[in-house]
């Protein structure tokens, strides 16, 4: 009878040890997994899936991970190319996160995860040792539109050791399909902005990122809804979120230190909050916005009284971009008014490889 015990016993702790190894290897996956030679793993535990895809930024086409074993997929590949890059799995067609990742693009619907492979040298977007500015998050409670909304603010540099010294502002919008955080969670706005300050290329500024989906998400093909989420962002912006940032933060006063730029649905709503409101930002800046002529209609009827408020109009749009129409008609119609402007057309398309480069050459132009 001891002996049956014993086995017993002893199958018991043989069961309960495999499957204890088992778990510890379905723990142990890792995915991005990056090599010291450059290679980039990546796994997804999918038993039920047929088939399982990778979608990446950095390739034209979708590629196919193996089964890998009974409920694992995997797929290596080799000389990614580096940068901060979007890639997400397409599972039986569903399109999903990489769930063994914690770096997450922050959109209104996320399904995207993010992949940094820092350079070397690094890059602008890379984290480097030098001096670092702080991005501070806010919550606080809008009155135009009852409920409670979410402000980051980026301090250079030295904010917190000179208590007397104030900074211009930009205002920086995200586009359609991301939230306030993506600009510095993705895109490395404040990395960026900490190698240009330290390198001597941009002056030390104070940024501010706000939601820019006040109604929620509009469809484009609703101009009545698109037009009124613009103005509840303009009450928004302009009566809470400006006032507010102006009573916390040392903000120099005045439109030639207030700035605003975005990309997108940001780089629509830039312009045409900007020039229509000249009195409150002389700097303005699109990166591939959608933007529309018939909302500047007013500053475009008097151009010699828009041009004396203006200090840079700056736009730039991708050859590739879906926008491209409407950042050209734009152009025409300044040209033809005589309004001054910088536009650069660039190879690329609606992508954040693009408009990191962007942010890159426009923020030395700023307050100079």
């Amino acid at each position: 009878m001891d002996k049956i015990r014993f086995l017993l016993i002893s199958f018991c702790w043989v069961h309960c040890l495999s499957e204890c190894f088992a778990q510890a290897q379905r723990t142990l996956l890792v995915s991005p997994e990056v090599s010291p030679s450059g290679e980039v793993t990546f796994r997804l535990r999918a038993p039920q899936a047929t088939t399982v895809l990778l979608r990446g930024q950095w390739a034209e086409k979708p590629m196919a991970l193996n089964r890998e074993a009974q409920e694992t997929w995997s797929l290596v590949v080799p000389d990614l190319p580096t940068g901060v890059w979007e890639y997400q799995f397409v599972v039986d067609g569903l399109a999903m996160l990489d769930p063994l990742n914690p770096a997450i693009k922050p959109q209104r619907q996320p399904n995207t995860s993010i992949l940094h492979l820092p350079s070397r040298p690094a890059k602008p977007w890379d984290f480097q040792e030098l001096p670092h500015g702080t991005v501070h998050q806010h919550s606080q409670h809008s009155a135009s539109l009852g409920k409670q909304r979410d402000i980051w603010v980026y301090t250079p540099p030295g904010y917190e050791s000179a208590p007397t010294q104030r900074y211009p502002l930009l205002v920086l919008q995200h586009g359609s399909g991301d939230r306030h955080d993506t600009w510095v969670v993705h895109g490395k706005a404040h990395w960026i902005l900490d190698h240009l300050i330290a390198s001597g290329k941009a002056v030390p500024m104070v940024v501010m990122m706000i939601d820019g989906h006040p109604l929620g998400m509009v469809p484009k093909d609703q101009a009545s809804k698109r037009a009124e989420s613009l103005k509840a962002f303009q009450i928004e912006l302009l009566q809470e979120a400006l006032p507010w940032v102006e009573k916390h933060y040392r903000i120099q006063p005045g439109p030639e230190h207030h700035a605003i730029a975005g990309l997108s649905m940001g780089g629509w709503q830039s312009v045409s909050t900007g020039m229509n409101h000249l009195d409150v930002f002389s700097t303005i800046a699109s990166f591939s916005g959608a933007v529309d002529v018939a909302e500047i209609q007013a500053a475009l009827a008097k151009p010699q009284a828009t041009q004396s408020k203006l200090r840079l109009l700056w736009i730039a749009c991708g050859k590739d971009d879906f926008l491209l129409d409407r950042n050209l008609e734009l152009i025409d119609q300044l040209k033809a008014k005589g309004i001054q402007h910088e536009w650069f057309l660039t190879e690329g398309g609606h992508s954040w490889p693009i408009w990191r480069q962007y942010w890159i050459d426009l923020a030395p132009r700023l307050f100079r």
